[in-house]
């Protein structure tokens, strides 16, 4: 099962109300965790010089057919400077990330010349499984490129996908959003999403009509039916007047309630709750258990759900990398309490290390700021991340964490 979509079982368990949803909500969270180890695994090395620099790993199970071994697709991209990627390529594994093959392009996903010089890229693409059409649906939106570099004056933008069906790419589509709200932008980059038990998706967008207005978020319940991806309704609006508002929502759902974690430009990050996924709680910042902010500097947070316990993927500032860039390594997990909506500090784990020295040294420290966690197996769990070094040539590697479980995740079927 793709750990973001929700069994009709699940869904109804999960889902329910009066004192069996009311014990869930108010159990304590366990500050020790179900954790027993995590891996680094170096996928491509890039850090050296020796290979390209590659950045947004995402990766999906896709279900063998009749005991067949799974599939693990995953798409990426290189990286030449700030914003600036190249065409989406896509590889996969046959056994569970232990081999991949070569990167291969995503003809759909790639540049489209445009007038004047401008050329239209897509980037941020999230694939997920949906396991009604058997199809993998990758999810991104399109950037604007002028010459070797991103562009300034960036056209109206919107989320672009592609389909994939047993091994085979489908062309490139708009997902059309006819709100005045989104004029100027709508996007769902980088964002998790939750597929309904009735093959649905509950799609999160960061959207604003002007480039003055900060942008707000909202959550769209969208049909699919394995090509085309249509927006049915929207839930209720959810604004910030610091900085460039809201970007970069991302939603998971987990016992009998969906969340909503959101970057910002404050020095903070934002959490709501929502029980239908529409209309949303009043937004919380991101604090630890005593009450203490976290502190942020406008990066995305992403969900890593375990039956027992929700856990929350963040970089942070840390006496260890105070004058890396944004503070974009470490990467850390933790604990969400789902009471007060707050971190435990004493479940922080750090899922890939720092590498380098985040003081003295900070410009041959490589960031780790667009990562994507995946339920692999019941035992297993992964966060994928391309490094870059803004400061010192690019170079990175393509990182993947394996997160081992000490108790078995039952929301990953066995198969």
């Amino acid at each position: 099962m793709n750990p973001h979509t929700i069994s009709r079982r699940h869904f109804a368990a999960t889902l329910t109300t009066g004192a069996a949803a009311l014990a869930l909500r108010t159990r304590a969270a366990d500050p020790t965790g179900p954790i027993a180890s995590i891996e680094k695994v170096t996928l491509r090395r890039g850090r050296d010089g020796s290979g390209p620099t590659w950045f947004h790993p995402r990766a999906c199970i896709v279900p063998g057919r009749n005991g067949a071994r799974d599939t693990v697709l995953m798409t990426l991209q290189t990286i030449a400077g700030s914003d600036y990627f190249g065409p989406v390529n896509a590889m996969t594994s046959p056994d569970l990330g232990r081999t991949w093959t070569e990167p291969q392009p995503v003809p759909a996903l790639g540049r489209v010349p445009l007038a004047g010089g401008v050329e239209e890229g897509v980037c941020d693409v999230v694939p997920e499984w949906h396991e009604r059409t058997r199809t993998v649906l990758a999810l991104g939106h399109t950037v604007n490129y002028r010459g070797p570099k991103f562009s300034s004056d960036q056209p109206p933008r919107w989320p672009v996908y592609a389909v994939w069906r047993e091994g085979k790419w489908g062309p490139r589509r708009k997902l059309e959003w006819t709100d005045p709200r989104g004029a100027r932008i709508y996007s769902n980059g980088c964002g998790q999403r939750v597929v309904l038990p009735n093959g649905d998706l509950l799609i999160s967008l960061t959207y604003g009509a002007t480039k003055e207005q900060p942008l707000s978020v909202t959550s769209v319940i969208c049909a699919f039916d394995g090509e085309t991806l249509t927006i049915k309704r929207s839930g209720s609006e959810i604004t910030h007047d610091k900085g460039r508002g809201l970007l970069e929502p991302s939603l998971t759902a987990w016992r009998d309630r969906f969340y909503l974690t959101l970057r910002a430009e404050d020095d903070r990050g934002y959490v709501c709750t929502s029980e239908d996924g529409l209309a949303w709680s009043p937004k919380q910042m991101w604090a630890w258990d005593d009450g203490e902010p976290l502190t942020l500097s406008t990066t995305q947070q992403h969900w890593l759900t375990h039956s027992d316990a929700l856990w929350l993927v963040y970089t942070r500032k840390d006496a260890s990398n105070v004058n890396v860039v944004r503070w974009r390594a470490p990467l850390w997990m933790a604990q969400v309490d789902p009471r007060t909506l707050r971190l435990l500090r004493a479940s922080e784990r750090v899922v890939l290390p720092l590498v380098g020295e985040g003081i003295k040294d900070p410009n041959r420290v490589a960031i780790m700021g667009n990562f994507h966690p995946l339920n692999v197996t019941p035992n297993e769990s992964w966060v994928t991340v391309g490094e870059w070094q803004p400061k010192n040539g690019i170079h990175g590697d393509l990182l993947l964490a394996r997160i081992r479980w000490t108790t078995p995740n039952r929301l990953i079927a066995t198969r």
